[in-house]
């Protein structure tokens, strides 16, 4: 049982400044919401018994270009979807706490740990 997970950089699709085709975006969406589905379930996630849960969510970008952190948090939102979905809770109960890292990690990735409120 664990109480973070390692997850993969969303893809460029699912930022609220994607301007290609929707099907691009559906897609982008069902592949990463399912991705961090089983990551979760691969890192035995739990959630605390709180009824509220602080989401820690952790950016390493894959490089140094600039990004808003509002976007960020945005272009998660399928995967913090994918983790309620593993956990069998209402994404509701969630409050994101995001912390932007300037460290280059190739690929990016992004850390969530989940603690009670």
């Amino acid at each position: 049982m664990s109480n973070s997970v390692r997850l993969p950089w969303p893809p460029k699709e699912l930022s609220p400044n994607f301007h290609g085709k929707r099907r691009e975006h559906m897609r982008a969406k069902k592949a990463y919401r399912t991705t961090c589905w089983a990551e979760a379930l691969a890192a035995k996630l739990r959630a605390p018994d709180s009824e509220k849960i602080a989401l820690k969510v952790e950016f390493f970008p894959p490089n140094r270009r600039s990004r808003d952190d509002d976007n960020l948090v945005s272009s998660f939102k399928h995967g913090r979807d994918g983790i309620a979905l593993a956990l069998r809770i209402d994404d509701k109960r969630f409050r994101t706490v995001p912390t932007f890292h300037d460290e280059v990690v190739p690929g990016g990735e992004i850390i969530v740990t989940l603690e009670p409120l």
